[in-house]
């Protein structure tokens, strides 16, 4: 059975980081974008972060150009941005598609596994959330306008 430790994915500083590195860890996996409305959502990600640094948790940020146009930058402007503007401290990877043909197969596999609306395995905007359990399957998908503060009660349970 696939899990989400099966795959990887390029680290904002263009290294190839094996997903399997988070075994054992509950994931909340978020495509983002820094010229969002919900780009203020990254307060919320970090506070998560360091509320459960000692807790078998991680979030993984995934920037995303898909909608509007609101992710243009490189990745060192990307990574310089999320740490200046909002101390994220969390892991960020490089800028990758989560829908379409050239869709990341880990976003292909996330969304095979949690749907949205009506069935859809598209992502419809920034700030989607995935959260998987310690064995590395998808628990939940959250709408963007989920605030990353709400999920708590949900993180804690897989702890």
């Amino acid at each position: 059975m696939t899990t989400v430790f099966d795959f990887t994915a390029t680290g904002i500083d263009g290294t190839s980081i094996p997903l399997e590195r988070f075994r054992g860890q509950a994931l909340l996996i978020v495509n983002t974008a820094s010229r969002c409305g919900y780009t203020g959502q990254y307060v919320g990600l970090e506070a998560l972060h360091e509320k459960f640094a000692d807790k078998p948790f991680q979030i993984l940020g995934f920037p995303c150009n898909q909608f509007g146009q609101q992710e243009p930058g490189r990745a060192a402007e990307i990574a310089a941005f999320c740490a200046s503007t909002y101390g994220v401290k969390f892991p960020l990877f490089d800028k990758i598609e989560v829908n379409g043909p050239n869709r990341h197969p880990l976003y292909a596999w996330l969304t095979e596994q949690k749907r949205g609306f009506l069935g859809s395995r598209d992502i419809k905007w920034n700030f989607t959330k995935f959260l998987t359990d310690r064995d590395g399957r998808v628990v939940s998908r959250h709408a963007p306008q989920v605030e990353p503060a709400t999920l708590e009660p949900v993180i804690e349970r897989l702890f």
